[in-house]
């Protein structure tokens, strides 16, 4: 082979590699005040990022929350930060995730019930315990074409992550056991 198809062979190889878009942290508390602050310094503790609040949407009066209240923090991480938090929080729940918690898009959810299982993290009883989710988004190389405002475009099927190449992803580069 000359070096040609070879460079085109790499080239159609590294549009298929899947890698990490973002990493969201979400707790809700559902009601806006101490505890409100409490859980929004325990996710700046572990991700080094401030995290933003987030405002209830509608008026639930069972619950007693009111619409614009501010009931949850959110936190979205990138790149390297992504990463090593997705380490820490698979670790948490001993690296395994169920295969429902996969969607069509390539995208992967689950739960940290004590924030106390994170490694690294030391328990603070003027903070207390929280619990939150870890969302996380996969995507391929080109997936910007059908974000960007100038000659956007749809992706074509090749360039989307399906469910099984998510769940090859994790097995792979976390070794996380499916369930």
């Amino acid at each position: 082979m000359d070096q040609a198809t070879l460079e085109k062979k790499l080239v159609k190889k590294m549009d298929k590699i899947i890698k990490i878009e973002k990493v969201i942290v979400n707790c809700s508390v559902g009601e806006s005040g101490v505890k409100l602050e409490k859980a929004s310094k325990i996710i700046e503790q572990l991700t080094n990022q401030k995290p933003i609040l987030c405002k209830a949407r509608k008026t639930i009066r069972s619950f007693g929350i009111h619409k614009g209240e501010p009931i949850a923090v959110k936190v979205t991480l990138r790149k390297n930060k992504a990463f090593d938090f997705l380490q820490k929080a698979l670790k948490a729940i001993k690296n395994k995730i169920p295969k429902d918690s996969f969607d069509e898009n390539g995208n992967v959810s689950f739960g940290i019930s004590e924030h106390l299982d994170i490694p690294g993290t030391k328990y603070d009883p003027s903070l207390g315990i929280i619990g939150m989710d870890v969302c996380v988004s996969l995507c391929k190389p080109g997936k910007r074409i059908s974000l960007r405002k100038r000659a956007r475009s749809k992706v074509g099927k090749s360039q989307r992550v399906t469910k099984e190449e998510a769940m090859k992803f994790f097995i792979e580069t976390f070794n996380v056991e499916l369930i």
